[in-house]
């Protein structure tokens, strides 16, 4: 069951991580042309729920892989 602590957490951080992630490769592929903004706003806006399903799907098993890995590190 979806709580709303990782909901919430799911938007912020694909909002964060879209809007990072997608002006960086906007700027890259075409620079600062005089249409920057509705290009990379036209991106963003399929980035950003991609984004919020990834988080809410990988985010378990990332938080697992994150704990093993930590675990081995701890015993080194």
């Amino acid at each position: 069951m979806m709580n709303l602590p990782s909901l919430v957490f799911a938007l912020v951080m694909g909002f964060l991580m879209s809007l990072s992630i997608t002006l960086a490769t906007t700027f890259v592929r075409v620079g600062p042309t005089e249409n920057f903004f509705w290009l990379w706003l036209e991106v963003w806006v399929v980035a950003y729920p991609v984004a919020i399903v990834c988080i809410l799907i990988y985010r378990p098993a990332a938080s697992k892989i994150t704990g093993k890995i930590l675990q081995k590190l701890s015993q080194l």
